[in-house]
């Protein structure tokens, strides 16, 4: 395990919660140079996750045998129930308080295709988003996850260039057919192969630990984040979030055996999924009380630590053994049923 990602998981995530507020409470409107870079640069919280996502897929396979439908599954479990469950509380919020969210419009079959992680036009009308607005990250995660696992039909030698060649085919040539979603035609699902390709560079000893080196390297990418615009997102903001990544493993040392770090970066996944939730909730009670709304943010955040905190211990961590245990229960009876059958 390495403890920076950890502490660069929540921080990315922590990262886009801000980005949020800015969005839900004052619709991308800023008065101060803070909450102007948090409106404009918050998002990039998703880049640095998609590059880290890359980086420990590569490495928590690597030199491993793994059939496909297992990576696949594994996959599926842990990133599936927390998933379906905020996204089928959004879902009744939005039933429950639509005159509060004006720009959410709810739709039994866009919630279907939420759930199967099918993009899709938002019933609302502002894109391709699904029922819980951040899950269409998770679409890209997913479609991935797939495309990852289908390169464990060849061999290993082989498997980036199968997976390089199965996102450009899909990215540059089917999505711009038509025949995959036109979500796909979008260089971000690029970052993925920038987190492998800093696995590489891991795995053979090429990201030598310090101090001044990697913190310069923070300040290039920061100063490249903060004049640059996601026109062009791969360029812009994937390459200083590779960046990013690269300088927080070579700080490895000043990050190792952190608890509180370790924790805060297990739970990030449910701090994506729930704060939405709560802020939506925050903006209700603001509005409705006339409470300053930095003072509800206050608030919205310890909320939002102790609510993800408890999705990774009972939804993430705990349904995740529970299930994988039934999976796994299931395919050991099977070889013995079979051999049931065998007469002498």
């Amino acid at each position: 395990m390495l403890y920076s990602l950890q502490a660069l998981r929540a921080f990315a995530a922590w990262l886009v919660v801000c980005h949020h507020f800015r969005q839900i409470f004052f619709d991308f409107h800023a008065t101060g140079p803070i909450g102007q870079l948090l409106a404009d640069r918050g998002a990039v919280g998703v880049d640095i996750f998609f590059v880290i996502s890359g980086l420990v897929i590569y490495l928590s396979t690597r030199d491993k045998a793994i059939a496909p439908g297992q990576f696949l599954l594994n996959r599926a479990l842990r990133i599936v129930p927390a998933y379906w469950f905020y996204t089928l509380l959004m879902a009744v919020l939005m039933l429950a308080a639509s005159r509060w969210m004006p720009h959410q419009v709810f739709e039994w079959q866009h919630l279907l295709l939420s759930l199967l992680f099918i993009p899709a036009e938002n019933p609302g009308g502002y894109g391709l988003y699904p029922t819980l607005n951040v899950g269409w990250t998770l679409n890209f995660e997913m479609f991935f996850y797939l495309l990852f696992g289908l390169a464990f039909l060849v061999r290993q030698r082989h498997h980036l260039l199968l997976v390089t060649a199965a996102l450009l085919l899909a990215s540059e040539v089917l999505g711009r057919l038509g025949v995959l979603s036109r979500f796909y035609n979008n260089d971000i699902v690029y970052e993925f192969l920038l987190g492998i390709g800093l696995g590489v560079l891991y795995r053979r000893g090429l990201i030598r630990e310090g101090l001044w080196l990697p913190l310069g390297l923070l300040g290039l990418a920061g100063l490249a984040l903060y004049h640059l615009d996601a026109s062009q997102r791969l360029l812009h903001w994937g390459l200083p979030s590779a960046l990013v990544v690269l300088a927080f493993i070579a700080l490895e040392r000043y990050f190792k055996g952190n608890q509180v770090l370790k924790a805060l970066g297990d739970c990030s996944y449910s701090v994506y999924l729930v704060h939405v939730l709560v802020l939506y909730a925050g903006l209700f009670i603001s509005e409705g009380l006339r409470l300053n709304p930095y003072l509800v943010f206050a608030l919205c955040v310890p909320s939002i630590g102790l609510m993800s905190w408890l999705s990774y211990q009972w939804l993430e961590r705990g349904l995740y053994w529970r299930l994988k245990a039934v999976f796994t229960a299931r395919t050991a009876q099977e070889p013995a049923l079979a051999l049931s059958r065998v007469k002498y």
